[in-house]
């Protein structure tokens, strides 16, 4: 285990006769981002809760770093910056303060340099009461927060939420940052562009069981296509009716399909049909997870 930054063994945890997790076995590498998704209640926060040693497995281990998640939950979290999902901040402190208050219980492990960087780049006013903070703003102290001391492992739980477009670029560009450095970074988030952007492999859970775990690009490579097909003439409806082909939309002289099977017999009916134009677009992570879930798996934050 000691090679691994996270670990668990099948674990599970159950709520009294509800499900929490079932069975999870993972492994996280040093110095690599995970992304892991499922829709809500599919056990994620769970699972990072019982990481944090906020919750006690009914049954599995956990390990961070060759250490038991609960027998050295203390060494572990000396080491772990966590962003929960739902932050809670003390609204009568201004942002400097607490700032300060995290790094003396930290013994003064954060740079100041780096600090302060990562406010400007947050475009963070830490001078204010932290209760006169919009929800955006009380996200980036959150962020600084758990990322000042840089922290050889990050645990961040939605880490975009709440803040714009241009801020959520920079968190982004900070998780590649840490992965730059060494660091390790375990990145929950319902974006999948996101995960699909920095994240080096993802795992997928789904009623508390982790059904799949690998690399994003080996998702995205996945053998099925879109592709858009421009004729001279409209193919009559049920052209493309064959297993593993779905058509998508058909407009003027314009069909699209996704085609998981017969990729040839599709061609070739096509080609019968006079080919103006074709184009292949790429899957992206969504339409893998979708494929998961199906296209009724509802919300996956």
């Amino acid at each position: 285990m000691a090679n691994h930054v996270i670990q668990t063994e099948e674990l599970t945890v159950y709520y009294g006769r509800q499900r929490g997790v079932l069975d999870v076995n993972m492994a996280v590498e040093a110095g690599e981002v995970f992304g892991f998704l499922g829709p809500n209640g599919a056990g994620k926060t769970t699972t990072q809760r019982v990481l944090l040693d906020i919750i006690r497995p009914t049954r599995g281990r956990a390990m961070i770093f060759g250490l038991d998640c609960q027998k050295d939950g203390v060494a572990i979290r000396q080491r772990v910056g966590y962003l929960p999902g739902e932050l809670s901040l003390p609204g009568t402190m201004r942002g400097k303060q607490f700032l300060d208050m995290l790094d003396s219980v930290r013994d003064g492990k954060s740079d100041p340099a780096y600090r302060k960087m990562l406010c400007e780049r947050l475009n963070l006013d830490t001078g204010r009461r932290i209760r006169d903070y919009s929800r955006g703003n009380k996200q980036k102290l959150g962020l600084v927060a758990v990322l000042m001391s840089r922290p050889a492992l990050l645990v961040l739980d939605e880490p975009t939420s709440g803040l714009d477009p241009l801020v959520q670029q920079t968190v982004l560009e900070l998780v590649r940052e840490a992965r730059q450095e060494g660091r390790t970074v375990f990145f929950s988030s319902h974006i999948l562009p996101e995960v699909q952007a920095v994240c080096d492999r993802v795992g997928i859970i789904r009623d508390g069981r982790l059904i799949k775990v690998e690399r994003v690009d080996a998702l995205t490579a996945q053998p099925f296509h879109r592709v858009r097909f421009c004729f001279e003439q409209m193919p009559a409806a049920g052209t493309f009716t064959l297993e593993g082909v779905q058509e998508l939309n058909r407009d003027d002289h314009t069909v699209v399909l996704e085609v998981r099977k017969n990729l040839p017999a599709v061609m070739e009916r096509a080609a019968a049909c006079q080919i103006v134009d074709i184009e292949t677009q790429p899957v992206t992570l969504e339409e893998v997870f979708l494929a998961y879930y199906g296209s009724n798996g509802g919300n996956y934050a």
